[in-house]
């Protein structure tokens, strides 16, 4: 199961083992810990914890019991932080939801769905993994609003949805570009047809044109190789396979005009007649509802009016991709699943969000959910009866998962809102129960974050795996001794 974890938790678990001479001195050089050290939890579980802590070879001021500290800070101390980083986001929720409307008109108007979705995507889509620093690192942080990028080959065109969408931006000062480019691009998929999209705001805007992301970081039509190079570009972003063929299915929306792209027809009998301005080729019929027509079309290559590029061919000829291609073909609920969740996460990449993300919380309680000894722990608290630190456990791994990263607009809190975590659904014993599919997504999520997938597990860190195994076995022989 270690082999699993994401290489960021193992990492900073890794660093909450070191010795601490050595943690003293990773201090010293400038890296400051993130978890801070908070107020002891409730007096009824101090003995216990002052019992446990030196069982697993910790001391009470280390940063692993900071961690659990942590979890355990008081729910009105939580609410107070959380209210605090919600006054100070980077885009104002009111004005969004106002974008969003006046967005909708738009596209009722213009007909822009296409070109709206291509922005979104094309100021994500140069986030590398690889490079730690925002916003080195490219990603959806609005810098596709510069001219210096505007002028990158692969966003010929994009200039037009810059004016379509400026007057809103004007009306809207409270809102940024990166949410805003983000918003049209998940609204405009959602107003011609297709799924809800479980976006965040919030994301913060780079300061000038200094800071946009050098040429050659988005996909071409026609590389020599189709699926090597599709997988060059995404597996770069933290993509897979799966994701690949799912966004690809986008292009069930929009034309291709040879005047911008080199590629396609000047016009086609689907297109001659607009609507919006007239010309271009493209991929379905219907080339303003999203559906999953383009995996039929390309599937059966029947009309020579519709287009059919070399990265769309190989999604019928490479193995992988061809598994997720026939089945989208067949299933439009299935395709609208998978690409909801795979534009959420483009949609992501790179972005620096106010309110902050706590991803570090939630990828180190996701290792905890990983192991059967943390759930026993949970059932031998509870039959000493130490409800208070149970409780606050529960109620504050829920608020990791609240605190997120950005915020929601969506009115329907109820699906917004991620599942609250009870430890006791999760024991093991005659009431042992699966995680729920929510639960097995985020797991997964941040696990194919840092490039693994099913086919291709990550290198086991065996020295990690014998501490983690040492630690779990001394925290529970001195619980059971006691």
């Amino acid at each position: 199961m270690a082999e699993r974890l994401s290489s960021t938790a193992a990492s900073r678990l890794g660093a909450c083992l070191l010795p601490p001479a050595a943690a003293s001195s990773k201090r010293a050089s400038g890296t400051r810990s993130s978890l801070p050290v908070l107020p002891s939890p409730p007096c009824a579980a101090a003995g216990l914890r002052s019992r446990l802590l030196p069982a697993a070879g910790l001391r009470p001021s280390s940063p692993l019991s900071s961690l659990r500290l942590g979890l355990c800070q008081r729910p009105a101390a939580r609410s107070r932080a959380m209210s605090s980083s919600a006054m100070c986001s980077a885009s104002d929720p009111a004005q969004l939801k106002s974008a969003r409307e006046d967005i909708r008109g738009l596209l009722n108007t213009s007909f822009c769905h296409p070109i709206l979705v291509r922005l979104g995507w094309h100021d994500a889509g140069t986030y590398d993994k690889n490079i730690a620093e925002w916003p080195q690192r490219g990603g959806a942080n609005g810098s596709l609003r510069f001219e210096i990028e505007l002028k990158h080959a692969a966003n010929a065109g994009l200039v037009n949805a810059l004016k379509l969408l400026q007057p809103i931006k004007d009306k809207y000062s409270g809102v940024t570009y990166a949410d805003l480019f983000q918003l049209a691009s998940a609204t405009a998929i959602e107003e011609a047809g297709g799924p809800k999209i479980p976006m965040k705001y919030g994301r913060v805007d780079v300061s000038g044109p200094e800071q946009c992301p050098p040429e050659g970081k988005l996909p071409d039509a026609g590389p020599p190789s189709p699926a090597g190079h599709l997988r060059d570009v995404f597996y770069r972003m933290g993509l897979n396979d799966k994701e690949i063929v799912a966004l690809s299915g986008a292009h069930t929306l929009g034309r291709s005009r040879p005047e911008r792209s080199g590629w396609g027809k000047s016009e086609t009998k689907y297109t001659m007649d607009g609507p919006g301005a007239p010309g271009g080729q493209s991929w379905t019929v219907q080339w303003l509802k999203f559906d999953n027509s383009y995996f039929k079309d390309i599937k059966e290559r029947r009309d020579e009016d519709l287009l059919v590029l070399p990265t769309d061919a190989v999604l019928f000829e490479d193995p992988s991709f061809k598994v997720y291609a026939e089945k989208y073909a067949e299933d439009q609920d299935a395709f609208f699943k998978d690409y909801a969740e795979a534009h959420a996460k483009l949609s992501n990449l790179g972005a620096k969000f106010d309110p902050p993300e706590v991803s570090h919380c939630i990828e180190l309680v996701g290792f905890c959910l990983l192991f059967n000894h943390f759930f026993y722990l949970y059932d031998q608290l509870k039959e000493r009866g130490d409800a208070i630190y149970l409780q606050s456990l529960e109620n504050n791994t829920h608020a990791v998962g609240i605190i997120g990263q950005g915020i929601s607009i969506d009115d329907d809190s109820k699906s917004a809102a991620p599942e609250q975590f009870v430890a006791a659904k999760y024991s093991s014993g005659e009431k042992k129960r699966e995680l729920s599919e929510a639960m097995k997504q985020k797991i997964r999520a941040e696990y194919e974050a840092v490039g693994g997938s099913p086919d291709k597990p990550l290198k086991s860190n065996y020295f990690l795996n014998i501490m983690i195994l040492v630690a779990a076995l001394a925290f529970l022989t001195s619980l059971l001794g006691n």
